[in-house]
């Protein structure tokens, strides 16, 4: 935990009614890991080109064993679409990914897509013979409002850093990985995540969330259906030239999905945005994809035998994605720390003694 800094749920915040799982993290879904690698360095008087440095790489395997001979079934949405997220086309034609997931900024899409290339052939990730091409998905935000962003600080080096960091368990959160320079309702944004258990009676399955939130007009922001940015007024009329930025929202579940009813949930997720006061903006690249860690295409196969839930029974799932990508935005929040960059400029955290206090007075704080 960053010191000073608590989880949505640490102020008394309770989104929905579904139980959280272990950690409240993408990672509760067993095989998924997440790992980041930070970069910051330097100061605001840097000339362009050599810094300041607020950006990094933050990336999800979704599982630990050969995607590339046995992808994950995926579906992707997109909200608003003027931003990146690669290999979206083979998503959308045959509902799988075979890689780890990249997060960056905008302008080390490429760079990242190298990286996982790169370290997937360098360790044999079933790289080989007619199956040997990799179709990595990289998805980005801009964070060129504090980061040095053609200075071009991140290298495959951060990627290979970021691969080999990830693990289950607790997810750092905020201002790291590809965090480090986001923004969020004109306060400091960054990395978020959150999960939610559905009941066995309803299928016994796990969705958690991991979010990028770079959005978000200051007087949109709402946590837990209080407009708590109008209680937040602007100090100056410092930050983001524009409020809506980007977020990337990233799904995964063990719920036996395919690639259709995949795209459908990373639609409703897109309510989860909403209800933090997204309007998915005309200069916003808002993306979502999800994945299934247990429905895994197998190109072997003549014809598909795997267990598949009926429609009839998906709307739990629904709500559980939507109230995880929901706290992931709030946790982003309420965990990045006040962040300088370029050009002096300073993104403030999210004041959270002040938010409890307005949450309290409407009567949202759990105890």
């Amino acid at each position: 935990m960053v010191e000073g800094r608590q989880r949505a749920r640490e102020l008394g915040i309770r989104i929905g009614d579904l139980p959280t799982g272990k950690h409240n993290a993408i990672t509760d879904v067993a095989g998924v890991r997440v790992g980041h690698a930070t970069i910051s360095y330097g100061t605001a008087d840097d000339p362009p080109g050599s810094g300041p440095a607020r950006t990094g790489v933050t990336v999800i395997w979704p599982t630990s064993d050969d995607l590339l001979r046995h992808p994950v079934a995926a579906g992707f949405f997109a909200l608003s679409g003027t931003g990146e997220m690669t290999g979206r086309s083979e998503i959308e034609e045959l509902g799988r990914i075979s890689t780890p997931i990249g997060l960056t900024s905008t302008m080390s899409v490429g760079t990242v897509h190298e990286g996982i290339c790169r370290y997937m052939a360098d360790h044999d990730h079933g790289v080989g013979g007619e199956n040997g091409v990799l179709i990595p998905v990289v998805a980005e935000c801009d964070d060129s409002y504090l980061h040095d962003a053609r200075g071009f600080h991140v290298t495959t080096q951060h990627v290979f850093d970021a691969l080999d960091a990830a693990s289950g368990g607790q997810v750092p959160e905020g201002a790291v990985g590809s965090g480090t320079g986001m923004h969020s309702f004109r306060f400091k944004g960054g990395i978020g995540t959150s999960s939610r258990f559905i009941p066995d009676e309803v299928g016994g399955w796990t969705v958690g969330v991991l979010v990028m939130t770079n959005f978000g007009a200051r007087h949109r922001l709402t946590m837990d259906g209080v407009p708590v940015g109008r209680h937040l007024p602007l100090e100056s009329e410092s930050g983001p030239d524009r409020d809506e930025g980007s977020g990337i929202v990233i799904v995964a579940t063990d719920a036996p999905l395919d690639g259709r009813q995949l795209a459908r949930l990373a639609k409703r997720a897109a309510l989860g945005l909403g209800r933090t006061g997204s309007v998915g903006a005309d200069g916003s690249g808002e993306l979502l994809l999800a994945f299934s860690t247990t429905y895994r295409p197998n190109m072997s196969d003549l014809v598909a035998s795997q267990r598949l839930i009926e429609n009839h029974w998906v709307d739990p799932i629904f709500e559980a994605a939507i109230d995880a990508s929901e706290e992931s935005v709030l946790n982003a929040l309420c965990m990045a720390e006040t962040t300088d960059g370029r050009s002096g400029r300073v993104l403030p955290a999210l004041p959270l003694d002040r938010v409890r206090a307005i949450l309290a007075e409407h009567g949202r704080l759990s105890t």
